[in-house]
């Protein structure tokens, strides 16, 4: 998986996150309603539309920084999950999650991950974290087998 696919996975990620789109219960069918899937994808199409005009308005540049488009992308899911309600789909479904990934490809695909260097802490700090846990267990022992001979002492 090259990093552009890592990058819209992650954005798919965050987008299903963001909407607690990982919940067991799917939203409520409208009973004796069948899902016009046809218009949900017309209606789709226009909170996509509406989210490029959103987009058109900040510098391609911040595309990958979320804070600079975060109630545009608030918007636009939204837009879809009110769309899919007006057409009495479920939300998340799959027709709007592939517009979804759509979308992520067209705007998201240059975004790159940035690798993480992981650098140890300050010798001073390390020796601190490593000896608290060396002698609270020191002091466990002592308090055990100093707790063992005092019972030992009163029996």
């Amino acid at each position: 998986m090259d990093s552009h696919e890592r990058m819209v996975v992650k954005l798919l990620v965050v987008w299903v996150l963001a909407t607690d789109g990982l919940s067991t219960k799917p939203n409520p069918p409208w009973p004796g309603k069948a899902c016009n899937e046809s218009r949900l994808q017309w209606e789709v199409e226009i909170c996509g539309e509406e989210f490029k005009q959103d987009m058109a308005h900040i510098n391609p540049q911040h595309w990958c920084n979320l804070t600079h488009f975060m109630s545009e992308y608030h918007l636009f899911t939204l837009c879809t999950e009110t769309k899919s309600h007006t057409v009495h789909c479920y939300w998340p479904n799959p027709l709007v999650e592939s517009y979804i990934i759509l979308v992520h490809k067209h705007f998201f695909s240059n975004c790159t991950m940035e690798h993480v260097v992981w650098v140890d802490p300050p010798d001073n700090t390390l020796t601190i974290l490593i000896f608290i846990p060396i002698f609270l267990t020191m002091a466990m022992i002592t308090l055990v087998v100093w707790c063992s001979k005092k019972s030992d002492i009163l029996d």
